[in-house]
């Protein structure tokens, strides 16, 4: 049983450290959202009404929180955790940030002799809750190996990326293509349907041809043709369009900074900006589909 601090409890948080709970470890949440708190302590968590009160005997922190500058703010800001955690912490930090402010906060953890890995997931609030969330791991390969264990209750596919940072980067590049492939998959579909062909059967005739992706095949934005997505409960639930906005502007980020060529990249993140301008921030990234769908 390992003793961990988990802050941020919120669509992907929450569920990440319930199965924490349920495998056995000794929790100790934290969360701006007193609800989402007491959710947690129903199932046998611990709490306590400061961050360092939570970490006191953390063996091992978690975060999952909103932006870069909620987690170096979190480990480093004026009243910072690094002032409260144990030498020989572990940080697992599976907020989705830029990778410059995850080598940042690393550094400024190492020199307190805090170990740090940025661990960013992929699966969405589904596979949060079945524990079958890919992780893309960032940090030295004795860190990787200690965090492995708690990564293996909460996710299905854990990948070492790389040294600290690399996880982010590679939820960058994930990110982006799969918002491609869904402004792509939305694109054709519309097509079908507006040359008279049923969404259905032109999704199974793609699924098993060169067109097969996973945006087709498991997660089709066209309502009605698939049971369990959000195309088929009004784009609710899933992974909310501002976040994809927000991930698109960090690979866009990270593309500047090494020089890459992304116009595919550049133009997908201009139309999630402009669907998001439109009113549809908290719809699930597959509403995407609307864009396309609708009639002038």
């Amino acid at each position: 049983m390992t003793s961990i601090a988990f802050f941020g409890l919120g669509n992907m948080g929450g569920p990440m450290a319930a199965n924490l709970i349920k495998a056995g470890h000794q929790v100790c949440v934290f969360d701006l959202f007193p609800e989402a708190v007491d959710k947690l302590v129903a199932l046998g968590a611990t709490t306590a009404t400061t961050p360092e009160l939570v970490v006191k005997n953390a063996d091992v922190v978690i975060s999952m929180l909103p932006a870069g500058k909620h987690v170096f703010d979190l480990y480093l800001g004026d009243n910072g955790l690094v002032k409260a955690l144990k030498p020989n912490t572990l940080v697992i930090d599976s907020s989705t940030i830029d990778s410059a402010t995850a080598i940042k906060t690393a550094q400024g953890l190492k020199s307190h002799k805090i170990h740090f890995i940025d661990a960013p997931v992929s699966g969405g609030v589904a596979g949060a809750s079945a524990g079958t969330l890919s992780f893309m791991v960032g940090g030295a390969e004795s860190n990787f190996a200690s965090a492995k264990p708690l990564l293996d209750v909460m996710g299905k596919n854990i990948f070492h990326a790389g040294e600290v940072g690399a996880g982010q980067v590679a939820k960058a590049c994930n990110n982006m293509l799969l918002s491609i492939l869904m402004v792509g998959t939305s694109e054709a579909l519309q097509l079908g349907i507006d040359n008279g062909l049923d969404p259905k059967v032109l999704s199974e005739i793609m699924s098993n041809s060169s067109g097969s992706n996973w945006t087709l095949d498991v997660y089709n934005p066209c309502p009605g043709v698939s049971e369990g997505v959000p195309s088929s409960n009004n784009y609710q639930g899933g992974f909310m369009t501002d976040l994809m906005a927000k991930d698109l502007g960090l690979a866009m980020d990270t593309a500047v900074q090494s020089h890459s060529s992304t116009p595919l990249g550049g133009l997908t993140r201009s139309l999630y900006a402009l669907h998001q301008k439109s009113g549809n921030g908290k719809k699930d990234f597959s509403s995407i589909f609307e864009q396309f769908s609708q009639k002038n």
